[in-house]
């Protein structure tokens, strides 16, 4: 999310998990890895770099489903703007990649988007523009 007239910031997990996110909790089932790590299908990054970091849901997670949930946002308005660009790949035909926002005067997450996974063993990119009138988090 950035002001309107300032670059995008960029959370490419390179160092760790970046300001956007809270410190992950490994017990979630997300691990942050490379294609160098040794850890399942996926070898590299969606430029094909196999040394780049990704977040992957951990091949050892019992639970079925796991969290990543951003800081707190600002509102929006016209002169702060959220949008989100990610990349993203599902390796399992039953699997669901949701997106939830969660205003911080609600107890309940609204999904507002969501893939869910296909034959198709690649990365794909989805860009998300959020409107809140009140703090939230992702």
């Amino acid at each position: 999310c950035f002001n309107s007239g300032s670059s995008c910031e960029k959370c490419d997990f390179e160092t760790d998990v970046c300001k956007y996110f809270n410190e992950l909790n490994l017990q979630s089932g997300w691990i942050r890895r490379n294609g160098r790590s040794g850890m399942g299908p996926l070898y590299s990054d969606h430029n094909g770099n196999d040394s780049a970091y990704f977040l992957s849901l951990s091949s050892e997670m019992k639970s079925s489903s796991a969290t990543l949930r951003t800081n707190v946002f600002l509102p929006t308005d016209k002169h702060r703007l959220c949008q989100i660009t990610f990349h993203y790949w599902i390796s399992q035909m039953s699997g669901t990649l949701m997106v939830g926002l969660q205003k911080h005067s609600e107890d309940t997450i609204t999904n507002i988007w969501q893939a869910s996974g296909e034959l198709q063993n690649q990365w794909k990119a989805s860009t998300i523009t959020i409107n809140s009138t009140e703090k939230y988090e992702v």
